[in-house]
C-alpha cells in the first residue's frame, strides 16, 4: 500500500522538481553559487575559484544532478516522509527534514574541506540525499519493523533492518572511497542528526533522561 501524499511532502517535493528544472535552463556560472562547496582555507585552491557559503547549506539539498538522481531522492522522500508527516504532523516533520538535509551538508562541507587540504581534491555536492537518508533513519526508528523492499535489496526487510544495512554501506563506501563521487559523509551526517534529533525529542541521552518536551509538542515514540 502507497502512503498518501501529505501537504509538506507534496510541497517538498515541487520545490526539488521546480529547482531541477530551473537549472536545466540556467548556466552553469549561475547555478555554481548555490552548490556546496568546501571551505577555502588558504593552504589549498577549492575548485573553480568557488568557496562555502553558508545559504549554500540549504541551496544546495534542492539541487539536482541528473534526472534519474532526481526521481529516486523524491521517490524516497514520498516513501519515508508522508508517514512520518502523518506521525508527527507538518510543523515536526518541516523542522526534523530541514535539520537532517542542513547537518548532513555541515557533515560534508566539513569532510570536504580536510579532503581538499590533504589531497588537493574536492569538489561540490549537491542533491536532497542527505535529508533523505535523516528520513529513512527517522522511518526505522518509528517502525522499525515495517516490512518492505527497497532497491537494490531484491527481498522484503524490517525498516530497521534497512536502516542498518545503508548506513554500514554508506560508512564502508565513505572510508574506502569505493565509489567516489557520490557523498557518502552527507548521508551518514543526514542519519546522525535524525537520530539526535529523535533522541532529544524523546528525552533520551545525551540530552538527558525524562525531559517532557516544550509545551504542545508531542513527544515521539
Amino acid at each position: 500500500m502507497f502512503p498518501r501524499l501529505l501537504p509538506i511532502t507534496r510541497a517538498l517535493l515541487i520545490a526539488n522538481v521546480v529547482i531541477f528544472l530551473l537549472q536545466s535552463v540556467m548556466a552553469d556560472t549561475t547555478v555554481a553559487p548555490f552548490l556546496l562547496w568546501p571551505m577555502n582555507l588558504g593552504d589549498a585552491d577549492t575548485p573553480f575559484g568557488y568557496s562555502f557559503q553558508i545559504w549554500q547549506l540549504l541551496t544546495s539539498g534542492f539541487m539536482h544532478g541528473s534526472l534519474g538522481h532526481l526521481f529516486f531522492n523524491m521517490l524516497a522522500l514520498w516513501m519515508f516522509g508522508s508517514p512520518l508527516e502523518q506521525t508527527w504532523g507538518d510543523r515536526r516533520f518541516l523542522l526534523f527534514y530541514m535539520a537532517c538535509l542542513i547537518g548532513a551538508n555541515v557533515c560534508q562541507v566539513l569532510v570536504a574541506t580536510w579532503t581538499l587540504s590533504s589531497t588537493g581534491e574536492a569538489y561540490p555536492a549537491l542533491g536532497a540525499s542527505g535529508g533523505v537518508f535523516g528520513l529513512l533513519l527517522g522511518y526505522g526508528m518509528l517502525f522499525p519493523n515495517n516490512r518492505m523492499i527497497i532497491f537494490p535489496i531484491p527481498v522484503e526487510i524490517r525498516a530497521r533492518t534497512l536502516v542498518i544495512i545503508y548506513g554500514a554501506l554508506a560508512l564502508l563506501l565513505g572510508v574506502t572511497g569505493w565509489q567516489p563521487g557520490i557523498a557518502h559523509f552527507a548521508h551518514l551526517g543526514g542519519m546522525l542528526f535524525g537520530w539526535l534529533l529523535i533522541r532529544y525529542w524523546r528525552g533520551q541521552p545525551p540530552f538527558g533522561k525524562g525531559r517532557r518536551g516544550p509545551p504542545n509538542i508531542r513527544i515521539v515514540r
